[in-house]
């Protein structure tokens, strides 16, 4: 019922007409579809009608009629001409004699399509059956979800330094938790290089670390990690390449449509530009940054939903807010708040004329009123030229009081270093976080200091959550989600192609872009010997293991194993090319004797020497002399251990 239900005893009785209310005769009744023959479901059967026939006048914060179809309060309050919705009575109720037609003039919904009489008699028995309605549904535009900033008070727990493993204290003893002993050093420094940097820990300098007796000498490597710009940058490149749509080649590239941004990107991940800087330098982007709102025009026949504007409101709404936009691309979305005038309210700031609306490919001959996603935060001037609304946008996502923005992000890390975000999917920013106040006191911290994604990246990384015992994320899904610690993760693409390359020396010879020298001549010593795996374009290797096309935004990669990977791992061309240069590399420039050699690996891969049997595997393996096929095959049993492959 377009308007449906709701809109029937609103519109109609509301003063639409100005008729006052009359009583449905027997006669009327008797044309009344009947009622349906069993319980209704409520969520199924009744939720659906309203969405799709009422909520239109009569939700999304519309009252026409004075009727509001928010929740079952509302529904039986009714509007100006009093109650719609008579619980137990359905022949009595005005919705019925609405959307039946008893009255010609006064036809619920009065735009659409007419409800059928399998949806007049499913109304009938839900209103016979005394209207039952899901306590969780509230039809009405509510006020976003985490969009303000709030500063929970840090609490008073003096077993913890850190704010985070504060918060996360009461956490723990509310759910009869007792945390374990932090990770073993080892094991903590080779976490903490692949999370900051993505490259496997040298082994003089973890021995070096392990042997270190101070008491703060986590704080002082992960400082020293995140004081490493060059291999930070080239790490975290591929994380926000991800994010951007960046990439070195595919779809867009030939016909223009598409323009790379990896000389801003590398210049801002080196420089730790500020994130209120770097996401205002995207949304109203310069020459260098313009890749990321450049939408993709894709060959062939488009979908509205798939316009370079719709693709950019799309982009922003995903990244820097955590909401899916695309259902609201195409109707009012069945799955968050957000309508089809949202997302082309957003759209048209980017356009550089009155953007039309198109609902399902069918246009309205509506134009767009200009504005952001949440006109709470500010107000778009839909007269001022496009540089004034682009800037004008970039105002009001950067303020503070845009906290959804500094929420996204602290997400999206958490997820990052511990397996599963405080709010999950990442993607779904309205929902609420297993510890609103750790996520609320995050984001404000991290504006408080600049918006300085490392500073961000340090209070986590020192915490005692972060320093605790991996868990299985499969055991945390079951009955609801507790957290007990980081989740045991994959390698990605790149932290394994990078891992392999210092543990043969066989790495990239080239690099897909090359980066501006003024960008690396402030970096001190020589140059990288290879090039990492994040400044390269994609191989097979890379695709098996899971690097996106980047076409659109992504936001997680998929952690199950695939076939695929399974083939790539054990027959692939690549990785077979990789061992064979690895095994070649190592017997032309190691002078060490076998017993030495296969230590070193270990040390390299792992972290640890190998223990007596190990060893004594690993030298029949590779033969003595040393053969090029056994170390290949020595190379590829040790990539392909759960140990090398997971972070722990």
């Amino acid at each position: 019922m377009r308007y449906g239900l709701l809109n029937i005893g609103l519109l109609v009785w509301a003063g639409c007409c100005g008729a006052a209310r009359a009583a449905i005769t027997p006669e009327q009744v008797a044309q009344l579809p009947p009622p349906a023959n069993h319980p209704v479901n409520f969520l199924k059967e009744i939720k659906p009608i309203f969405e799709v026939s009422c909520i239109n006048c009569h939700g999304r914060g519309k009252d026409k009629g004075g009727f509001r179809l928010d929740t079952r309060e509302t529904a039986l309050k009714g509007g100006d001409s009093g109650p719609a919705v008579l619980p137990g009575r359905s022949a009595e109720s005005l919705v019925m004699a609405l959307v039946q037609g008893v009255d010609p003039d006064n036809i619920m919904p009065r735009k659409g399509s007419r409800l059928t009489a399998e949806q007049i008699g499913l109304l009938r028995a839900w209103i016979d059956q005394g209207a039952p309605w899901d306590p969780q549904v509230n039809l009405g535009r509510v006020e976003p979800a985490n969009l303000k900033p709030r500063l929970p008070a840090i609490p008073p727990a003096p077993k913890a330094a850190n704010p985070i493993d504060r918060f996360l204290e009461p956490y723990f003893a509310a759910h009869d938790i007792q945390p374990p002993g932090p990770v073993t050093d080892r094991l903590f420094a080779r976490r903490a290089h692949l999370d900051v940097i993505g490259l496997l820990p040298p082994p003089e300098g973890l021995e070096t670390f392990v042997a270190d007796p101070r008491e703060d000498k986590r704080e002082r490597l992960v400082e020293r990690l995140l004081a490493d710009e060059r291999d930070y940058a080239e790490h975290w490149l591929s994380f926000w390449n991800d994010l951007l749509r960046n990439d070195y080649k595919g779809t867009g590239y030939i016909d223009g449509g598409r323009k790379q941004i990896t000389q801003w990107l590398y210049s801002a991940l080196l420089t730790n530009m500020p994130y209120d800087k770097f996401v205002a330098e995207l949304v109203n982007p310069t020459p260098e940054s313009e890749g990321f709102t450049k939408g993709i025009v894709w060959r062939g026949v488009v979908n509205a939903s798939q316009t370079p504007q719709m693709q950019t409101a799309q982009n922003i709404a995903q990244v820097f807010m955590g909401v899916n936009l695309k259902c609201a691309s195409c109707h009012d979305s069945f799955i968050n708040d957000l309508t089809l005038a949202d997302a082309y309210g957003l759209a048209g700031i980017y356009a550089d004329g009155p953007l039309e609306m198109v609902h399902c490919d069918k246009p309205t001959g509506q134009k767009a009123e200009l504005k952001f996603l949440y006109p709470e935060l500010g107000a778009i001037d839909s007269k001022a030229d496009k540089p004034a609304r682009l800037k004008r946008l970039a105002e009001i996502m950067t303020q503070r009081q845009d906290a959804r923005l500094t929420r996204t992000l602290v997400n999206r890390l958490w997820q990052r270093f511990m397996g599963r975000g405080l709010i999950e999917p990442v993607d779904e920013m309205e929902k609420t976080a297993w510890d609103p106040d750790l996520l609320d006191w995050l984001a404000e911290d991290f504006a408080a200091h600049n918006y300085d994604t490392k500073h961000l990246i340090r209070q986590i990384l020192t915490s005692r959550a972060y320093q605790l015992p991996t868990v299985n994320l499969g055991e945390q899904h079951q009955q609801g989600f507790v957290f007990h610690g980081p989740a045991v993760r994959r390698l990605s693409a790149e932290q394994f192609r990078d891992a392999l390359t210092c543990l043969t020396g066989a790495g990239y010879s080239s690099p897909a872009v090359e980066i501006n020298p003024s960008l690396t001549a402030r970096l001190a010593g020589a140059s990288p010997e290879s090039v990492r795996a994040a400044l390269v374009a994609t191989d097979p290797l890379l695709v098996a293991l899971a690097r996106p096309n980047r076409e659109q935004v992504v936001t997680t990669r998929p952690t199950a194993a695939t076939t695929l990977q399974a083939l790539e791992l054990t027959n692939g061309g690549t990785l077979a090319d990789l061992l064979k240069r690895g095994a070649a590399n190592l017997l032309a420039t190691s002078t060490a004797t076998q017993v030495d050699l296969v230590a070193t690996l270990y040390e390299k891969a792992l972290g640890r020497k190998p223990t007596g049997p190990e060893l004594e595997v690993a030298r029949e393996i590779i033969g003595q002399p040393v053969q090029p096929a056994g170390m290949e095959d020595f190379l590829w049993g040790m990539i392909m251990l759960p140990e090398f492959q997971l972070i722990y």
